[in-house]
């Protein structure tokens, strides 16, 4: 090309500026960082070798904490797969997406973060559950690339090493951008399959985004074949409490009630003789390929030069229970129920071997991806991005005492009742709705176990009240005065054992002598 001889200084200065400009947008499109996000369905915080776990073997996502950060003051604000995932895609609470079951979508006009990196120049991904709004397995508006399986999927095509069949169970196969491919092999290895292969497949220069959505370890456990019998004859660092312990901790009717429930530790699932130890080793041993897929992911990246630049995150979308307060499954404001693993490794941006104690929630995971990657924020958002902080190392700067919790009764599983609570810090307070019960309050403190419901001490009068406006503070601030209500979809589970636990008795504070309210 022929540059013909320029007439002012301007002409000159503009072009100086033209190629600086050009220079400096290729170098920050070069800097930006990929991303690949890894949710594992029910993990429990305290279920990994890095948390201190006795016998599992999670040496990859270990990896993760020892070469990044491990955020011991994670949460979830809604403990179930639909409304937990649904939170992490948009920032919001679920009282604000409105996504409060398993069996209905999120609502079209909701923006996903996603859709934002795509703005940013990112070329995104899907690969795995999706489960939001029953079968749907239709590709979802932020992602270039989808792989997903309607419902629950199965572990194993032919439904081998299952003990009963979940609601929402399917054999189809998966849906690969449009076209239905049959499932192959154990669901966990398949999905990093599809992973790998996308990342081998692509064309673009341009920085990716990965959402690696498992289906693992949500019940009924199945473990690869591989992996079976590994921990049969382990020590469980597990324990049902007796009907004598929750009663005398002043544990609320409805925890006793749901013992013998689906969700109670007496007739799990409504299995006959159900066993909170057998779920849990059958539990321990499907992390074991989910703990393969991170090493395969990582291995991948770093062997073509990719870990360096990339933010890796690992999460789980709620926790589990196994026997805790006499229950078994989530939905509760529980530690075990609402605490989650969230670890996160970028090199030369998150300290290596950092312990984050920073109380962050799932509703913040997308402003701080938004942030991490110079990506447009989503407008009418709960969360806050914790990207500042946690680069540098500084828990301080998050400015926030607590978090909101809510859970929304489900037709479907009658046992659990409407619950708002305040959690992350020491003490947690949970407050029922619609239920002729008593409400909670717990000093984690002195009781991580969340057994001795301090609700009717005369000492905790001003903390009780001072929690309470300050749930009701959280609710307002966020436009959480109404309850969502959708139509009734899917199964019902109401069923008791007939010679498990009877009916719990009403609280004693509730009995008073006469109208003037004297104790009897």
């Amino acid at each position: 090309m022929i540059i013909q001889p320029l007439r002012s200084g301007i002409s000159l200065m503009f072009l100086i500026w033209v190629g600086f400009s050009f220079c400096v947008n290729v170098g920050a499109q070069d800097e930006k960082m990929n991303v690949v996000f890894v949710l594992c369905d029910d993990h429990r915080f305290d279920c990994l070798g890095a948390a201190g776990h006795p016998f599992l073997e999670t040496p990859h996502i270990d990896a993760l904490a020892s070469k990044g950060a491990m955020l011991t003051h994670a949460y979830v604000t809604t403990s179930l797969c639909s409304p937990s995932r649904a939170s992490i895609l948009t920032g919001q609470y679920a009282h604000n997406h409105r996504v409060v079951d398993n069996y209905h979508p999120v609502d079209p006009g909701l923006i996903f973060f996603p859709q934002q990196m795509q703005k940013s120049g990112y070329e995104t991904a899907f690969i795995g559950k999706w489960h939001m709004g029953g079968d749907i397995d239709d590709r979802q508006r932020g992602f270039d690339h989808w792989v997903a399986f309607k419902g629950q999927g199965t572990y194993w095509p032919d439904g081998h090493g299952t003990t009963r069949e979940v609601p929402q169970t399917t054999y189809d196969g998966f849906n690969v951008n449009g076209q239905r491919v049959p499932q192959k092999g154990y669901i966990t290895d398949e999905l990093t399959d599809y992973a790998i292969d996308w990342l081998n497949q692509r064309k673009s220069d341009k920085p990716f985004f990965m959402y690696v959505s498992h289906k693992a370890v949500h019940a009924d456990f199945v473990p690869a074949d591989r992996h079976r019998g590994r921990y049969e004859n382990a020590d469980l660092p597990i324990r049902t409490p007796t009907i004598a312990e929750m009663k005398k901790g002043n544990l609320p009717m409805w925890v006793r009630n749901q013992r013998n429930s689906r969700h109670g530790a007496e007739f799990g699932y409504n299995i006959e003789g159900f066993s909170p130890e057998v779920y849990y080793r059958r539990y321990c041993e499907s992390l074991l390929a989910v703990d393969d897929s991170v090493g395969r992911l990582t291995t991948y990246l770093a062997d073509r030069e990719l870990l360096d630049n990339t933010l890796f995150i690992y999460m789980g979308d709620n926790g589990f229970q196994f026997g805790d307060h006499g229950l078994i499954d989530k939905r509760t404001a529980y530690e075990a129920s609402a605490k989650v693993p969230l670890l996160m490794m970028a090199k030369g941006k998150i300290p290596a071997g950092l312990r984050f104690e920073g109380l962050v929630g799932n509703i913040d995971l997308a402003p701080t991806i938004l942030d991490a990657t110079q990506s447009p924020e989503i407008e009418n958002i709960d969360g806050q991005s914790f990207w500042s902080a946690l680069c540098a190392a500084d828990a301080s700067q998050l400015k926030r005492p607590d978090l909101l919790y809510e859970y929304y009764w489900e037709r479907n599983y009658p046992h659990t009742p409407t619950l708002h609570a305040i959690i992350g810090g020491r003490w947690k307070y949970i407050r029922c709705h619609g239920l002729w019960d008593r409400d909670e309050l717990y000093d984690l403190e002195q009781d991580p176990g969340e057994m001795n419901n301090l609700i009717d001490r005369p000492e905790q009068a001003d903390r009780i009240v001072a929690l309470n406006k300050r749930l009701w503070q959280l609710l307002f601030e966020s436009n959480g005065r109404e309850v969502p209500l959708l139509e009734d979809r899917g199964p019902r589970f109401p069923w008791r054992h007939p010679e498990e636990s009877a009916k719990a008795e009403f609280p004693r504070e509730y009995f008073r002598r006469n109208e003037y309210g004297e104790q009897k």
